[in-house]
């Protein structure tokens, strides 16, 4: 059996879901005033995400849901339906709008539930006003389900708004291993994203991934098309695997200042989407987008 418990504390700033299940095997926290972002993830007594401390979530956007854009944007300009727009910047040296509108917003806990084998928590945020540079308004509800094997994260995007609008999601979370240099991460790809030094899309080119990337000392910022929806990731003390109900995906790897540690992001698109149009989706008045990432531990 498992249980949900809401934590809720103004003073300190601290708004946060755990789920475990009564052999404590398994075990995510979930903060809602961070974006709604798993903190940490326990499976079957496998740490899979820990705390990143020192690192502060402004840094990392650790697990953080990337809405309306995946990555950066570079000025934070683009153009859509014949209007010039300007997000704000947030990442400031590289003069970047970086990871979206979400990752530090409060969602509520709507629904949850559970059953013998699994756990799952609804929740919701709802954008009513016309933000800077992104003028619409959009619901964004998500599902997380977990098992004692498994983290089932499910998105759903309501266009609010009257207009139509642009669009790429992806999501952050960051693993861990005892040993990265001696871990894998298999997917197959045959394009390379070039980026310049501020991290903007600057072409593809091909390369050969199949099924075999060993991190071992790379430093990665890397993006790669993939050809399949499957990721692998292989450490010495676990493996699973990460899959998306989306066929066209995109696949960033990030090695933070942080030992034995690597971010696998799966995304709709990639670095300055809204401008070279590369994953990119538009979402009409009153249509929903959905998307699912599973990862089951092997």
């Amino acid at each position: 059996m498992y249980l949900i418990k809401h934590t809720k504390d103004s003073k300190n700033n601290l708004d946060f879901i755990e789920i475990e299940d009564s052999e404590k095997v398994s075990y995510a926290k979930i903060y809602l005033n961070l974006g709604a972002s798993i903190q940490e993830l326990v499976l079957n007594n496998h740490h899979i995400i820990r705390d990143l401390s020192s690192l502060t979530y402004d840094e990392t956007y650790a697990s953080s849901i990337l809405f309306p854009f995946a990555n950066r944007i570079a000025d934070g300009k683009y153009d859509f339906d014949g209007n010039t727009y300007f997000l704000n910047i947030n990442q400031q040296k590289e003069n970047n709008a970086l990871h979206g509108l979400v990752y530090n917003k409060t969602f509520q806990l709507v629904a949850k539930k559970t059953i013998k084998d699994e756990a799952a928590v609804f929740l919701r945020y709802e954008e009513k006003e016309y933000v800077h540079g992104f003028p619409y308004t959009y619901r964004i509800d998500l599902k997380y389900t977990l098992t004692n094997r498994s983290l089932d994260l499910s998105v759903s995007v309501k266009n609010t708004d009257f207009k139509t609008f642009p669009f790429t999601i992806g999501w952050h979370p960051y693993f861990t291993s005892t040993n990265l240099y001696n871990s894998i991460v298999r997917f197959k790809s045959h394009k390379h994203v070039n980026f310049d030094e501020r991290n903007i899309t600057q072409g593809l080119r091909n390369i050969e991934i199949n099924n075999e990337f060993k991190i071992k000392n790379k430093s990665l910022d890397d993006c790669f098309v993939l050809d399949s929806n499957n990721i692998l990731f292989e450490t010495p003390d676990y493996s699973f695997e990460l899959t998306s109900s989306e066929k066209k995906s995109f696949l960033q790897l990030y090695t933070p200042p942080k030992d034995n540690t690597l971010a696998i992001e799966p995304t709709t698109g990639i670095s300055n989407s809204f401008n070279n149009k590369i994953g990119l989706k538009v979402l009409k008045p009153n249509d929903s987008y959905n998307i699912n990432w599973k990862l089951k531990l092997n």
